[in-house]
Order: structure tokens, then sequence, then C-alpha cells
């Protein structure tokens, strides 16, 4: 997240995290979905073939999620807050609260 930040902050000008910050929500966004489609598959995928790229493609959502968080100067101590503030609400109640 720190180097994500830092090229948020003082741009490269060679630097894919540089050109999807530039791009905004919309390519950081079609970035994630893109990326969500694929870890989904590779999570149907059998063996250790399947776990690597299951990995692999995880990275991807993260880092992308990352990048999307960074763009909108949300840290990841936020999202880990708030994670944390669910621990003991069930997943269910929550949904049901939010109507």
């Amino acid at each position: 997240m720190a180097v994500i930040e830092d090229r948020r902050d003082h741009p490269p000008e060679k630097s894919y995290t540089t050109t999807l910050l530039a791009g905004g929500v919309d390519v950081i966004g079609h970035k994630i979905a893109e990326e969500a489609a694929e870890v989904v598959e590779a999570a149907a995928e059998a063996g250790d073939t399947g776990r690597d790229h299951l990995i692999h493609e995880a990275g991807d959502l993260v880092y992308h999620l990352l990048v999307l968080l960074a763009l909108r100067s949300i840290p990841l101590a936020d999202v880990e807050t708030e994670l944390a503030r669910r621990f003991d609400v069930s997943g269910l109640d929550e949904k049901a609260a939010r109507s």
C-alpha cells in the first residue's frame, strides 16, 4: 500500500500504477471486475496448478483494490477497522440492517 500511495503522490512516468490512478474509478473498476471474474474461474481449477493460478489471480485482484483505495485516499487500516466492527455481528443480521 505504501508503494501505491507513493506512486499516487509522486507519479513516475513509466508505472502501471500511475496509469491506473490517472484512469480513475472507471479504469480501476473495470480491472477489479475483470480480475474478480478471473479469481472465480481460477478457484474452479483443480490441483496444484489451479491453486497457483488462484493465488496469482487473487494477488491481481487485491492489488487493483488497493489502487482504488489509494485513489480515494482510504488507508487499508480503515478497511481493517470496518471488518473488526463486523466481528461479532452475524452476516445475515448485518445485511438485514441495511434494508
